[in-house]
């Protein structure tokens, strides 16, 4: 039985917890916002109208990807290149290479970053490896001029960063989307997690802090995370409609129905 990620390596380790994945995301969700390419997201109407539900959508398929043998990986991978050829034919505009590696850079980059602040930092052969899967994902899909190292990869990612990111009218309505959905209190400590995780110059861009208040409740947490009490608190960030999702999240996923 092959598997497109190897059953004993640390993205599954990353990609297994409800946790990180939500720490993925929030970090996820702020550069979504500032990308110059964000107009794509909002071409369908389904990011602004349902940004949680889009959200999870999408860890599903990444969740496949990592846990499914590799024709059925494959196969996800396949669905999610013809849905974005579907919405690109439907615009009659093609999106830009540099905006799916964007994506792919920040699948790499938030699943480091957000296994970093919440358990350890990774040892140099699990960055690469880490590297590796989303580098294969990419170029499954047809994505052009994805790097060939981590070290590239390195560098390639710091200049998207630099060319690739601006505030707009987008961000300020996807931000205000998360607030309507979220409510007051999950929107705080969404820019918390947010704050935490994010690089530098897209906490400045965005006024984020640097999640402060979280810190401490993540010293806490390492020790105590698998305790019932730390589960309860965890589903609380999401609205209860989203909280057997988030458990799901710590399962294998169910094989999805590709087109």
């Amino acid at each position: 039985m092959e598997y497109f990620v190897a059953p004993t390596s640390i993205v599954r380790t990353i990609w297994g917890k409800a946790d990180t994945v939500l720490f993925i995301f929030a970090g996820a969700a702020a550069e979504f916002a500032l990308n110059k390419a964000v107009d794509w997201l909002y071409f369908t109407g389904k990011l602004p109208a349902d940004p949680l539900g889009r959200l999870f959508s999408t860890v599903e398929y990444a969740r496949q990807i990592v846990f499914a043998e590799r024709p059925a990986a494959e196969r996800a991978i396949d669905t999610i290149a013809h849905i974005h050829r579907a919405v690109e034919a439907k615009r009659g505009a093609r999106i830009p290479d540099w905006a799916y590696r964007d994506v792919l850079f920040m699948l790499i980059d938030y699943s480091i970053r957000a296994h970093e602040a919440l358990e350890r930092p990774l040892t140099a052969a699990e960055r690469a490896e880490v590297f590796d899967v989303f580098g294969r994902v990419g170029r499954r899909m047809g994505i052009a001029a994805v790097p060939a190292t981590y070290a590239e990869w390195q560098q390639q990612r710091a200049q998207h960063l630099a060319a690739d990111l601006a505030p707009s009218r987008y961000t300020t309505d996807l931000y205000r989307q998360y607030r309507r959905h979220l409510g007051p209190v999950r929107y705080a400590l969404l820019r918390q997690a947010q704050g935490l995780v994010v690089p530098p110059l897209v906490r400045r861009l965005l006024h984020l802090g640097r999640g402060q208040a979280l810190r401490p409740v993540i010293a806490v947490y390492r020790r105590v995370q698998h305790l019932a009490p730390s589960r309860w608190a965890r589903t609380s960030l999401l609205p209860t409609a989203f909280r057997a999702q988030i458990a799901a999240l710590d399962m294998q996923p169910v094989p999805l129905v590709h087109l």
